[in-house]
């Protein structure tokens, strides 16, 4: 039996754009573009007559603004592969996309091979992001959390935040309690702190600023 292809709706408010989304799924067996519309708004009036598999969606839009529009769609279907598209990389927007449902963060100008590169990997239940956008997200993580840490102390911190006990650090850093109890020795001293209690809650203020 030959698969159905995937129904795909686009928002964007540049019909520009729409016209080169129509020209890049014309000749593409595996997906058909059912519909663009200018506003997430129609987009969710004409939702049961398109009921698509994937959803690209602009931020920047007339009323109900991409991000918003996540959560709309995800009322009609918790299954629906979402990529939101924009000129804008800012980490805080696509964190909040991510957050609320996202399935990709796709920025513009976007070829007609990201695109299908982007379609493939959430048809697999995969994340779609633009190379930008991977970069932002991996140095995010991959940043100090505590810039006047060295990295061992980065290291036991995290573990404190955690729970661990001075003898279970030093098992999975293979190193002794008492080179654990120097290192936050210092953690202290950098924090202005004098107790556990007093260290574990002048990082938690840290952490979420």
């Amino acid at each position: 039996m030959k698969k159905l292809p995937l129904k795909v709706i686009v928002i964007d408010n540049d019909e520009k754009m729409n016209d080169w989304y129509q020209n890049y799924f014309i000749h593409d067996p595996d997906y058909l573009l059912v519909e663009t519309y200018t506003t997430v708004n129609a987009a969710l009036i004409n939702y049961q007559n398109n009921l698509p598999d994937i959803i690209i969606s602009e931020v920047s839009l007339l009323g109900i603004s991409g991000i918003d529009g996540i959560e709309r769609f995800r009322k009609k279907s918790t299954t629906i592969k979402i990529i939101i598209a924009s000129s804008k990389s800012d980490f805080e927007l696509i964190k909040r996309a991510f957050k609320i449902g996202a399935n990709g963060y796709l920025t513009k100008p976007i070829s007609k091979e990201r695109l299908f590169h982007a379609l493939i990997s959430v048809k697999h239940n995969g994340a779609a992001l633009s190379y930008d956008v991977a970069k932002k997200v991996i140095a995010t993580f991959q940043k100090k959390k505590y810039e006047s840490f060295s990295k061992r102390e980065n290291q036991i911190a995290e573990f404190l935040s955690q729970g661990a006990t001075y003898k279970t650090i030093a098992h999975k850093l293979f190193v002794t309690p008492s080179t654990v109890n120097f290192h936050i020795q210092n953690i202290y001293l950098k924090l202005n702190v004098n107790s556990k209690s007093e260290a574990l809650e002048k990082l938690r203020i840290l952490e979420a600023s």
